[in-house]
């Protein structure tokens, strides 16, 4: 029998995850992938991850103990509530429960029983109701989610722009579309492409700048220890 070892979840260390280090692994529930990038135990506890509907791909209905929040990042993805496109944004608070599915097959990612204790908000916002602020030049958010100290929200940069986090901030980013760069300790140059997920406590720190236009999901005092 192999032993289970909790995956990042150290969440006082900082973490980077790019494509090219992916583990794509079968849910025995259903013709789904996961790609776990951080998780606290074999099927359940706490866990952030990609997740790859095949085509009619279908989960039975389950209960979340602790909320899940999904973003959808190609496809479409359904459930009891409606079909979801690329963009949307769902969160579902602890009790819920649902039935998920995807006729087309649709890539997500997935954080799981992560909520903070008292936040009850369902959301289910499609691309088209996004709000958009301009914050900096070079720069624009859409404000998705705010539950006490926390935020999630999506960052639009310009080529050449650095992303501006507020200096204190933790969290965690993925790269929806384009890349950024940031200069390493050895001087040398690191690059999250799409799709690259990257955790850090000090996250407001890091020195990431625009190689093209490019857009991430941005979550702010969020980490769960």
């Amino acid at each position: 029998m192999v032993t289970f070892v909790p995956l990042n979840m150290a969440r006082e260390q900082a973490v980077c995850i790019r494509p090219n280090d992916q583990h794509w692994q079968d849910a025995p529930q259903a013709p789904v992938r996961r790609w776990p990038l951080e998780r606290e135990a074999p099927e359940s506890g706490q866990v952030t991850s990609l997740v790859e509907y095949l085509p009619g791909a279908r989960f039975p209905a389950h209960l979340h103990p602790n909320g899940e929040e999904i973003l959808v990042l190609s496809g479409v993805f359904s459930d009891d509530g409606g079909d979801y496109p690329a963009g949307s944004y769902l969160r579902s608070p602890a009790g819920s429960r649902h039935a998920p599915f995807s006729e087309a097959g649709c890539l997500l990612f997935v954080k799981l029983n992560q909520f903070a204790a008292g936040d009850l908000q369902t959301v289910r916002l499609l691309p088209n109701q996004r709000c958009w602020q301009t914050i900096s030049a070079g720069q624009r958010q859409c404000l998705l989610h705010a539950h006490a100290q926390e935020q999630t929200l999506l960052v639009e940069c310009e080529a050449g722009t650095p992303l501006g986090l507020p200096p204190q901030a933790s969290g965690e980013l993925l790269v929806l579309r384009g890349g950024f760069t940031e200069q390493d300790a050895s001087g040398g140059v690191q690059t999250l492409m799409q799709h690259s997920w990257l955790r850090d406590p000090a996250l407001g720190q890091r020195s990431l700048c625009a190689s093209e236009p490019s857009q991430v999901l941005l979550k702010l005092g969020a980490l769960r220890c």
